[in-house]
């Protein structure tokens, strides 16, 4: 089975100072660490992020809700939670289909 490759931060940081040779890779990673910072604290504050072109990402609340351990059977509640939610825009879903 083949593994599906993987972009890191550090990937990202590494591939944006080879295109742009007149910035220094110290300040692409702060540049990096900001920017995703910047996005998870809105987030974190209830926030929607909308980047044109490549998708939106905003939060899906979950209500509570019972559940059943499944190792004995008990049944446990689950407090409600926000989940992180990304919906690619359609140039993104285009560009991804378009390669396959």
């Amino acid at each position: 089975m083949q593994q599906t490759p993987i972009m890191r931060k550090s990937d990202l940081i590494n591939n944006l100072t080879s295109e742009c040779h007149h910035l220094d890779e110290k300040l692409v990673d702060e540049a990096v660490r900001e920017i995703i910072g910047l996005m998870a604290n809105a987030l974190a504050n209830g926030e929607r992020i909308e980047v044109r072109g490549f998708g939106s990402f905003s939060l899906h609340h979950r209500e509570p809700r019972q559940a059943r351990n499944p190792r004995t059977g008990e049944v446990v509640m689950v407090d409600a939670k926000s989940v992180p939610h990304f919906k690619p825009g359609k140039a993104l879903r285009e560009l991804v289909n378009q390669e396959m």
